[in-house]
């Protein structure tokens, strides 16, 4: 190896160094986000779960439930996605998970599908392949608060109401740890009510009469939905991008690893090559000089 060689090998130690500096501390970044997302993340599943129960009671004690505006829908009617991802990348495979898992889904519904994203590579992947893209939301941020998704929920229950969708569904992934991040579609409207009033999980009384109830409760539940998905997505993108830079790290530290042995063996190899060098030359030396 010349000298060349292994000054271009230094430079790309160095250069990998750096790099692994750089993904290890945005590691330590995603590491600490993560924590206080995840928290987010679990104390908002109450709120919501508790919400779409009380959807459900309140249709049962509504004897025209089954036709009631709201939740009386054609199953092969219009479909509208909500489809959740990161802004940014470096979170390994969670951006490519969703949208594969939205790619899925619209082949096996065929038309009739509109799709609204919520994050820059979401929308980057619906321009690309040119869905019927009707609204974006992106930079949300790190603290998606119910006051910044109200628009997106305004729309969303617009669109509902006047009957341009029949369906609406949430694509995110659901936080299950630091190493799972689970990809989800869950179908939030209309809600599933009981067949039965019988079957509702317990009797209540309303004020005023539950129809009304619901049309208010409605307002909630769509923006607790909504919210409950973005937190998730957020809490999954910290994990995720924690994982991948870990990985990257630990990549970048085996890299320099082994150019750094490989560049001793070149030094070691060039030290040998000189000193063999200067003994056949002193050899040499002292042929001539005994001939002499």
């Amino acid at each position: 190896m010349t000298g060349n060689t292994r000054q271009t090998l230094r430079l790309r130690i160095h250069g990998v160094r750096e790099t692994a500096k750089i993904t290890h501390a945005m590691e330590l970044i995603a590491a600490a986000r993560m924590r206080r997302a995840e928290q987010r993340a679990i104390d908002a599943r109450p709120y919501a779960g508790q919400l779409a129960e009380l959807m459900r009671i309140t249709l049962g004690q509504t004897a025209s439930s089954q036709e009631h505006p709201f939740f009386a829908r054609p199953d092969d009617g219009v479909a509208l996605v909500i489809h959740i991802t990161a802004d940014k990348g470096l979170c390994g495979g969670l951006n490519s998970r969703l949208n594969h898992m939205l790619a899925e889904f619209i082949l096996a519904r065929g038309s009739g599908v509109r799709v609204i994203t919520v994050g820059r590579k979401g929308r980057d992947f619906a321009l690309r392949y040119h869905l019927n893209l009707i609204a974006e939301f992106p930079g949300l941020g790190d603290t998606p608060s119910v006051a910044r998704l109200r628009p997106l929920c305004r729309l969303t229950r617009g669109l509902f109401v006047r009957g341009d969708i029949d369906r609406v569904y949430l694509c995110y992934p659901r936080y299950e740890g630091v190493m799972s991040q689970h990809p989800t579609l869950q179908q939030m409207l209309p809600v599933a009510a009981p067949g039965t009033r019988s079957e509702a999980p317990g009797e209540a009384v309303f004020e005023p009469e539950p129809v009304r109830f619901l049309e208010h409760l409605f307002v909630r539940y769509v923006e607790a939905g909504v919210y409950h998905a973005c937190v998730e997505m957020v809490a999954s993108e910290h994990s995720a991008r924690m994982v991948a830079m870990h990985s990257a790290t630990e990549s970048a530290r085996d890299l320099v690893a082994e150019m750094t042995v490989e560049l001793h063996r070149s030094r070691q190899a060039a030290v040998t090559e000189e000193i063999c060098d200067v003994t056949a030359g002193a050899e040499s030396l002292l042929r001539g000089g005994a001939h002499e």
